[in-house]
This record gives structure tokens, sequence and C-alpha cells, in this order.
């Protein structure tokens, strides 16, 4: 039987995305009767090369000087490779999370191995021996089932919103070291790495995101929402029309175009809830939403709602909380 492979960059560490790859791809190997081949590009830490091990049947470390930095064609290059050689025979499925690389990967990794591809992948299905996935579509107003016919199937999928695995008693994965050939991968040079300074986690890991839309009506009420944030240890985020009207950070942006979160609580404040928001809060546990238009779309898909001005329920929600504390 096929392995299932599951690739993740070592330099992200053992995160809740690469936990929910980890975690999908041994349920699919399960199901499949097929081992969990992981492939770690970069040098792993201990912890997470001993978390992996735990998880997989059998690990490839990739850590090339010329991996070093994100390359796209040297590291695609570098998978091709290691995809074919994973004995004794080609993997069935290749999976990966919802980030940046493993997104501008995973069509032309599939199209090098002579295999299908589909991204944002919501649940992954057997049916009748082939490999279906379910994912939205139109902006999240409906669903479509795929089914992907020529192996391997390479599917990135929304790593944070699935379950991790049980480490496994007898879990103790052999590892290898890829030799690879890398001479010509060719690509563009990286000339400048420039990040983005910032003290705070990142939005995709948080637990809870209080977050406001274009009813919030400016950049100085996000200053309650910050306090609020802080006060039940979240972080703050917006819809794109507080970000495209210069509020906000863009990096605080969730929706389609922005950032897919999944929190377990996520306080939609002011945001009326048009589906390409709506996507990107798909997978969050629980939401809770204050808008003053009953109406409002954001209503259809909360746990929890209340109609009334934000500023009105914002003290109230404050002065409780700073109580709680005490």
């Amino acid at each position: 039987m096929n392995p299932i492979a599951i690739i993740l960059f070592s330099a992200s560490g053992f995160d809740r995305a690469a936990q929910g790859v980890a975690g999908e791809g041994r349920r699919l190997a399960n199901a499949l009767g097929g081992q969990l081949q992981a492939v770690l590009i970069g040098a792993p830490s201990d912890e997470f090369l001993r978390a992996i091990a735990s998880i997989a049947d059998a690990i490839t470390i990739a850590d090339e000087p010329a991996l070093a930095e994100y390359r796209p064609e040297v590291c695609l290059q570098a998978l091709v490779q290691i995809c074919r050689d994973l004995a004794p025979v080609a993997p069935r499925a290749v999976l990966l999370g919802n980030d940046t690389y493993s997104q501008e990967l995973a069509p032309r990794l599939a199209h090098r191995l002579g295999g299908s591809a589909v991204g944002d992948g919501l649940e992954i299905r057997v049916n009748d021996g082939a490999l279906c996935v379910r994912r939205s579509v139109y902006g999240g107003k409906a669903e479509a089932l795929i089914q992907l016919k020529h192996v391997p199937a390479v599917i990135w999928i929304r790593a944070r919103a699935f379950a991790s695995a049980a480490p496994r008693a007898e879990g103790n994965a052999p590892v290898t070291r890829a030799v690879l050939d890398l001479s010509t991968a060719g690509g563009p040079r990286l000339v400048e790495r420039m990040v983005a300074a910032t003290n705070e986690a990142r939005l995709e890991d948080a637990r809870v995101i209080v977050s406001g839309g274009r009813g919030i009506g400016g950049p100085e009420p996000f200053k309650d929402l910050q306090e609020i944030a802080a006060l039940i240890g979240g972080q703050v985020a917006a819809s794109r029309a507080a970000c495209d009207a210069g509020w906000v950070p863009p990096g605080w942006q969730v929706g389609q175009t922005g950032k897919k979160v999944a929190p377990g609580l996520y306080l939609a404040i002011a945001i009326h809830g048009a589906s390409q928001h709506l996507v990107g809060i798909s997978d969050a546990k629980v939401i809770a939403a204050i808008n003053i238009d009953p109406d409002a779309p954001i209503f259809k898909h909360c746990s929890f709602g209340i109609v009334e001005d934000y500023r009105k329920v914002i003290p109230l929600l404050r002065e409780q909380l700073v109580s709680h504390e005490k």
C-alpha cells in the first residue's frame, strides 16, 4: 500500500499547523493501511523531531545548506527527489499546511510528480478507494467534493482546523537524511529578505481573537478591542474593510484574502459577515457577534449574538472582565 507523506518546514517548529498536518496524515495512513512518511525541510529541533518520531513511521530530513533560506525552485527540486525516492513505492498522497510556502509548492509538486492537486482542504475522505477532498467554493457560499484520480494526490489543508495525533506507544520512527542534487534547481536568486518587526504572536495560532469591522467607525475604537483582548488572553484582528481603510495594519486582516484562523473563540464586533470574511473564520470553534443590524449575516453563523451598538456593550464587557480578574 502506498504511504502517505507529510511535508513540514522545521523552522516553524511543531506548532498547531504542523500538528494538524501530522494528525491528518496519521489518520489517512491508518485508513488506507499505509505508512506515514514525514519529510522535514531544514534541520529540526530535538523537540520537533521527538514529536514527529512518535507519530510518523519514518522521517526524512532535508537539511542541505541550499535549503536554509526558502527558494521555491530549490525546495521544489528537493521535494521531487525525496517523493520519488520514498521506498518501496511512491506516496499515495502528499499533505502540506496552508502556509504561503506550501500553497506555492503544492500544485507545482503535483505536476512534476504526475499527480493531482487541490488546496484549502477541509476534509479528506476515502470513497471506494478514491481520495476525495471537501473544500469551500464561491467565496465560502458552497462546498465541493473533489475526487483526485491521479497519484499522488498533493493536498494543502487548513492545517489548524485538523486534530493532532496522539503519540503512539511504540513510536520511534527511523530517521534518514536525504542525499540531494540541487545543482540544477535554477530559479531566481534571493538577494535580500525583509521581515516586519512585531511583538505579537501569529494570529493563526491565537486561541482567542477579538475582531473589528467597518462598523467600528475608525482606528481609535480598536484600542478598546485591544484592551478586551488583553484581558482574555487573545489577539486583535479585523475585517478587510477596516484594514483597507488604514485603521489597522494589513497583517490583522482575516478572511478569504487575509488570514484563515481557527481560534477557540472568535468575537466579531461590528462585522457584518460577508461570505469572504466567513471563509476566514469557518474553522473557529465558537463565534460570538455584536452588531447593531439584526439582519447581519454574521448572526446566521455565530453561536452567540447581541443585537446592539457595540459602544454600549464593550464597556460592560470590560467591567465584567476586570472584576473577574480581581
